[in-house]
């Protein structure tokens, strides 16, 4: 059996798996600090600590992802398993399990806008909860009993509300 001394002179740097997945670490960090990546969502799971965790896929492959809280904080939708979306972040190592991922900083639906899915979701959320029922439906008053108005006492919005009120409906203010 050749000596261990005798193989690391030959072959070079013999690594320990920390090392190497350090080195490894730099290399992507330092290629790939800002890219865009298209893919659909899979695994999806929002943490308790507000991290996000997924994974980007296309029909051939798959590349695990996390958006940390001070990213998402501010997103105008919620990701779900199946969606199409862009994404941008850097690539990086994740030394403990020698996995590589991206860490993604912004992520935007591919093809409907966030706001539309952001309502079409409240939308979905509200009628699990019973909100749209008929039942919960009251007919619209064709008067309303009072107006609030948020302007100063001397504005000309005032002025003008009590005009087109008097002129309409007699009501003396």
């Amino acid at each position: 059996m050749e000596d261990f001394n005798e193989i690391n002179r030959l072959e070079g740097k013999i690594y320990k798996v920390s090392e190497l997945n350090f080195e490894l670490k730099k290399l992507l960090e330092g290629n790939y600090p800002d890219i865009w990546v298209e893919g659909e969502i899979s695994n999806f799971h929002h943490h308790s600590s507000g991290h996000m965790y997924f994974d980007l896929k296309d029909e051939n492959s798959k590349i695990r992802s996390v958006m940390f809280l001070g990213d998402n904080r501010n997103l105008k939708f919620i990701p779900e398993d199946g969606m199409k979306v862009l994404a941008r972040g850097g690539v990086t190592l994740y030394l403990r399990k020698g996995e590589y991922q991206i860490v993604v900083r912004y992520i935007e639906p591919k093809g409907k806008g966030a706001l539309l899915i952001a309502f079409e979701q409240l939308k979905k959320k509200l009628k699990a909860e019973g909100l749209f029922d008929i039942r919960y439906k009251k007919p619209i008053p064709f008067l309303p009993s009072r107006i609030g108005v948020v302007t100063s006492l001397g504005g000309a919005v005032l002025h003008d509300i009590k005009n087109v009120l008097n002129r309409r409906f007699e009501i003396i203010i």
